[in-house]
């Protein structure tokens, strides 16, 4: 009998244990690999900042948020919040009897506090695919979907630099409160490859990046590690991967793509980056 949930904890890692990693190491610590498995959730949890990466994509019926016994809460969201964005077909999230269906590429934040979470389907032939990020919370803020039509939407990068991207800031502070939690999606245009560049750090913040819209045989490399001691990982399709506070994350692609970002830490200011100079990266 299949398990109503996955969950699995990874420890943070210093700089000087990652210079010392090999591929499989690298992969083992920063990479989630399977996150949309029918009718379960599959939660990861970095002690960066006890960020909580997952997804659950309801198949057959709705599936009810339950929280994991690592977490020793009585619910979920007892004291934190959770970012929602539907990566799949049309879906519906019913929180505390408030139903917010979801479309492609549409967020929903919940507040600390909402105590019944459930998700579902609305069409079985094509199941939606809810990617969920989750943060410790210590106030209670309300629960709020963000359209499309809704997001902050910034135009950045050029063909010229093969960065020519659209940032699409969907659960931020310019648009709603959170305690900590940042999400948003990044699309990049045709011809261009490359995410997040020039590459930053932010010591005040850790990061995930989930990539999706990958073509089928294609990949993206993700570079990681201090900006002189750099390392990468190879991802396919709707996978996911931990950045630390004191590492790069930036990302090339053998074909465009889209990825979400969500941050943690405490500085809400989507602006607060430490920036690499390409010629300094190594």
């Amino acid at each position: 009998m299949q398990e109503k949930t996955k969950f699995e904890s990874r420890y943070a890692s210093s700089p000087n244990e990652v210079k010392g990693m090999n591929t499989e190491q690298l992969r083992q610590n920063f990479l989630i690999e399977n996150l949309f498995v029918a009718n379960q959730f599959r939660w990861t949890l970095s002690f960066f900042d006890r960020y909580l990466t997952g997804g659950v994509m309801p198949a057959l019926e709705p599936r009810t948020l339950e929280a994991p016994e690592a977490l020793k809460a009585a619910y979920f969201l007892e004291r934190r919040e959770l970012g929602i964005i539907n990566v799949g077909g049309p879906g519906r999230v019913t929180a505390d009897g408030d139903t917010h269906d979801l479309n492609y590429k549409e967020a929903l934040y919940l507040g600390k506090g909402t105590q019944q979470v459930q998700f579902q389907s609305l069409d079985e032939s094509k199941p939606a695919k809810f990617y969920l990020n989750s943060t410790p919370a210590g106030q209670s803020y309300p629960s709020r979907k963000i359209a499309r039509n809704e997001a902050e939407v910034v135009e950045m990068g050029s063909p010229e630099t093969a960065n020519h991207r659209i940032i699409n800031k969907l659960i931020v502070n310019s648009i709603l409160p959170t305690n900590q939690l940042q999400m948003g999606m990044t699309e990049l245009k045709s011809g261009s490859v490359w995410n997040t560049m020039p590459a930053h750090t932010h010591d005040r913040r850790m990061e995930v990046y989930f990539y999706f819209e990958v073509p089928g045989g294609q990949a993206v490399s993700h570079f990681m590690g201090e900006p002189q001691e750099t390392r990468h990982l190879w991802l396919k399709n709707e996978q996911a991967v931990i950045s630390p506070n004191w590492s790069i994350h930036a990302g090339a692609g053998t074909s465009n793509y889209t990825f979400i970002w969500g941050m943690a830490g405490e500085n809400l200011d989507y602006s607060d980056m430490d920036f690499c100079a390409i010629e300094d990266l190594r």
